[in-house]
């Protein structure tokens, strides 16, 4: 078959990455095949993992510039805080949006009472890297309600609009460039045509198998980046259910440094907040007193084209 009729560029198999406190996920973005997908710049898997009663997430207090962090969960809950002073407890459907801007600290933990039943925990953690214009914005974060977030169906499929536009819908998150973030369920043998409306799309398979025809089957864990200007039918088998994330957006303006937490459009803002987190000049989170120190990482910082 010719290549040109196909509608796959990379297919990306995330690596493992301990976040340390013994928590490892599955990394999707930045990998060697891409390191961005619209402005978003860090896909993390976690989960499906279970705690056992008396024990719980632990992600002590660390901070961010220049993008904003996306938290989504299938399963579970995750009580976040943060140096603005929100604390948000988030669970499965609903959307945890910090814009980290000239910097912020925020913490991810289990809650006491959830800690103390036990508990599982699966989703998906992204940084959108923030227009350079809008790097140095004052922190915020907001919390939207799954009930908030617009949903299309039709046909066995099941699309909910995390965050951006997509399917003719919009959600309430306050993005600061145009992206698409959708939760998209497919019951067997449903399909759905996901349109070319980005310059750069992916799809990462959460459950099951997605189907894209001649560009073949795509396991759970995979993320399957589109050729731009391909509009794909997206297909789970008849024996089984597919659970998809549909993500993307317009190219960033101009390339982004990314190093540990922190992204930025120049190397030196970069290493001004690694001094600032190394001699804690960042605020810090209400109530924790524990932090994550500042790894040493050899080299300078990653340069994303």
């Amino acid at each position: 078959m010719d290549d040109s009729s196909l509608t796959v560029d990379v297919v990306v198999v995330p690596r493992t990455h301990d976040l340390g406190d013994r928590f490892e996920v599955r990394r999707a973005l930045p990998s060697v095949e891409r390191r961005m997908v619209g402005p978003f710049v860090f896909l993390d898997a976690m989960g499906p993992v279970v705690f056992a009663p008396g024990r719980g997430l632990d992600v002590r207090p660390h901070p961010h510039i220049g993008l904003a962090t996306v938290t989504y969960l299938h399963s579970g809950e995750i009580l976040h805080r943060d140096s603005v002073g929100s604390v948000q407890a988030i669970r499965p459907g609903e959307v945890n949006w910090m814009t980290a801007g000239r910097g912020i600290v925020h913490s991810e933990r289990s809650a006491p009472e959830v800690r103390a039943r036990g508990s599982s925990l699966a989703g998906l953690q992204c940084w959108v890297a923030l227009p350079r214009e809008r790097e140095e914005d004052e922190p915020s974060f907001v919390h939207v309600e799954v009930d908030r977030l617009p949903v299309v169906e039709g046909e066995g499929a099941t699309a909910r609009i995390v965050a951006g536009e997509f399917f003719g819908r919009r959600a309430p998150v306050p993005t600061l460039s145009p992206l698409f973030y959708v939760d998209l369920h497919l019951q067997p043998g449903a399909r759905i045509t996901m349109p070319a409306a980005y310059a750069e799309q992916a799809i990462y398979v959460v459950d099951g198998v997605l189907d894209l025809g001649a560009d073949g089957r795509f396991e759970a864990g995979r993320l399957v980046v589109l050729k731009q200007g391909a509009a794909v039918t997206l297909a789970a088998p008849d024996s089984s259910p597919a659970r998809l994330m549909l993500l993307g957006g317009e190219p960033m303006d101009g390339p982004r440094f990314l190093s540990w937490n922190f992204v930025a459009s120049s190397a030196e803002r970069i290493e001004q907040a690694k001094d600032d987190w190394r001699h804690q000049r960042f605020a810090p989170v209400p109530g924790e007193t524990e932090f994550i120190p500042l790894p040493e990482i050899p080299g300078k910082p990653v340069h994303y084209p």
